[in-house]
């Protein structure tokens, strides 16, 4: 039984994270029509997205996720006000290639309601339970308060899927990443890496992380937050987001080519 599907769109799928503000609206294009999909067979769905190239490379060039540095306050606190408003109109992208399917979905900016990083944050996530004919709930990684020294950080795409994924009643928790098939035994494009079907926990990976514009880790947070994930939730997986029909095909049949992440 398929209760509630929460995905997430990486940053890397929905934009091209060398370059600065750059949206990639043909793959957000395919998975609003997957998503509609999922919508017309019934299931409630949540989405998450990530920055991409509308977050990280400022983020990482002003150290915000390190919180407030006093020597460059002033200036760290109007990027921190910038990345904001670049993370909403990326979320307006989203939301209008969404519309361009008929869906109805609504933006939930976590600066708005969400105090902390880490998966332990805080906030009030009842927003997120919806039913089918509402407007579908759409977050994504973002700077948050922190309400103590550090005054400001990121709030993590993958932190969020955690506390939606684990709090509200979900069957499915799907990770749609823009450059592998799922987790693979070794980096994208290197001879000999190959699909992980099912990654066990006693299984360590060594992929890309792209320290000169990742500001939140990675593939391994992804990986280390989706095997929390599977410890409350059954289907937890990594897909490849430029085939998107695959979340539809794994709501339909069960089973689909990606990695199915295995609880610790």
């Amino acid at each position: 039984m398929v209760s509630r599907v929460v995905i997430k769109l990486g940053g890397g799928l929905i934009t091209d994270k060398s370059s600065m503000k750059k949206f990639d609206a043909g793959s957000v294009e395919r998975v609003a029509d997957s998503i509609s999909s999922i919508v017309e067979m019934g299931v409630p769905v949540i989405i998450v997205h990530g920055a991409g190239s509308f977050g990280h490379l400022l983020a990482k060039e002003w150290s915000i996720s390190e919180g407030v540095d006093q020597k460059i306050a002033k200036e760290q606190r109007m990027i921190v006000d910038e990345i904001r408003s670049d993370m909403r109109e990326l979320n307006r992208l989203v939301i209008d290639r969404l519309s361009d399917s008929e869906l109805d979905s609504e933006g939930l900016p976590p600066s708005e309601w969400a105090i902390g990083t880490g998966p332990g944050f805080q906030g009030d996530i009842t927003a997120f339970e919806r039913v089918v004919q509402a407007p579908i709930p759409i977050t994504f990684g973002d700077v948050v308060n922190t309400n103590d020294q550090l005054e400001f950080g990121i709030l993590s795409g993958d932190d969020l899927m955690v506390r939606l994924s684990r709090e509200l009643e979900v069957s499915h928790c799907i990770f749609l990443i823009g450059d592998a098939e799922g987790v693979l035994s070794g980096p994208p494009n290197q001879e000999g890496s190959s699909l992980i079907s099912k990654l066990g926990a006693e299984e360590e990976i060594e992929g890309p992380h792209y320290t000169e514009i990742d500001v939140t880790g990675g593939i391994g947070l992804k990986i280390d937050r989706a095997r929390k994930i599977a410890s409350g939730v059954e289907e937890v997986w990594i897909l490849d987001g430029r085939y998107p029909e695959r979340v539809v095909e794994l709501l339909s049949s069960g089973e689909t080519r990606g990695t199915k992440i295995l609880p610790y």
